[in-house]
């Protein structure tokens, strides 16, 4: 049956390549190699059933269900996971490393997602990820009080158009908020109380740290640079018009304002919001699963818990894949310890430029 893929082919040969195709259709042979076998492409085996009218069996066949396809009382399990009050506002990527800190492994993070698709429960489960542009240079941390980042944010106040003033340190090495403080305005007075505070109270005086911000005014005031010259403090700076050069502040700002109860139409008082504000700070440090450090709270990488809580995690995954490797096309998922983190994109010259100039 050899000759210009099929042209020549006579038509009771013809009829006999399709019974054979079928044929091998109907045993479960994927289309493409039995037609390779009888040197015909797809797009004329196509056509000869069009121009022959037969049925195209492709349509008909009745393929093999995967040994490790999920039952419809596991899917339901998944569905009920997710729906529960403790998952509801978590999207796959939080719930299955938190099982996993439970000692449970349902099923992957892709595998969740695909069974919410099916059941229309995808809608407002997707991570987003924001574009960072490459800056001229940064800080890497292998540790916790080595790198941290302020800001100033404002949250609305009752009556429109008032706001009141939120400062707040985060260590970029563990996400954890180090010092926060609320007042009614922006000054460079309350920027060196919220400094020193957090100095003191992380017992890091004259200990290498390097404090980032941005350009705003009380951040540049020369009372605010005289007082990190005399706590030790290296300050780092924004570059101006790059408002994504202070990503680890920026992301937590935005964390803060996206929590369901967070009162978008305002605190009634400065009480009120230093209250929800400190209620967010403790949920945020011991009980939020951080994506950027492996869905481990704040509280255990600053502390140094997270690697148990890794270890326990990849056993997990492992034991799994063990008992079911026919649902694992590859590795289990990474759970290994992030040795560090950077401020900014760096390359490996200056990752290991900065190392060095930690030890």
């Amino acid at each position: 049956m050899g000759g210009p893929r099929g042209r020549l082919i006579s038509s009771s040969d013809r009829k006999n390549a399709i019974e054979l195709i079928n044929e091998a259709r109907y045993a479960g042979a994927r289309l493409a190699p039995c037609c390779e076998v009888l040197n015909i492409s797809v797009r004329t085996y196509e056509r000869w059933i069009k121009e022959d009218g037969v049925i195209d069996l492709r349509k008909h066949v009745k393929l093999k269900e995967p040994h490790n396809k999920l039952s419809d009382k596991e899917k339901q399990d998944i569905i009920d996971i997710c729906n529960s009050p403790e998952h509801a506002d978590l999207n796959p990527s939080q719930i299955v490393p938190k099982l996993a800190d439970q000692g449970k492994y349902i099923a992957s993070e892709s595998t969740f997602y695909r069974v919410l698709r099916e059941f229309k429960q995808n809608a407002k489960r997707k991570a987003t990820r924001s574009h960072l542009s490459k800056p001229l240079s940064t800080h890497v941390a292998k540790a916790p009080n080595q790198v941290w980042t302020w800001d100033i944010t404002w949250i609305p106040g009752l009556i429109k158009g008032s706001y009141y003033k939120l400062y707040m340190i985060i260590d970029i090495f563990s996400r954890m908020i180090i010092q926060w403080e609320l007042h009614e305005t922006e000054s460079q007075k309350h920027a060196m109380n919220l400094v020193r505070k957090a100095v003191f109270r992380h017992g890091i005086i004259n200990k290498p740290l390097v404090l980032h911000s941005d350009n705003g005014s009380p951040m540049k005031g020369q009372d605010f640079q005289n007082l990190l010259v005399h706590l030790g403090i290296t300050k780092s700076y924004s570059r101006p018009r790059v408002s994504n050069d202070n990503a680890y502040s920026e992301a937590l700002f935005k964390t803060l304002k996206y929590t369901k109860d967070f009162p978008t139409k305002g605190f009634g008082s400065m009480e009120s919001a230093r209250e929800w504000i400190n209620r967010f700070v403790n949920l945020y440090n011991i009980e939020f699963m951080h994506s950027g450090i492996k869905f481990v709270t704040p509280h255990q990488r600053h502390y140094g818990f997270d690697k148990e809580v890794l270890r326990r995690r990849k056993d997990v995954y492992e034991n799994a894949k063990q008992k079911n490797p026919g649902r694992w096309s590859g590795k289990t998922r990474n759970w290994d310890y992030i040795d560090y983190v950077s401020l900014n994109p760096v390359n490996k010259d200056e990752l290991a430029q900065k190392i060095r100039q930690l030890t």
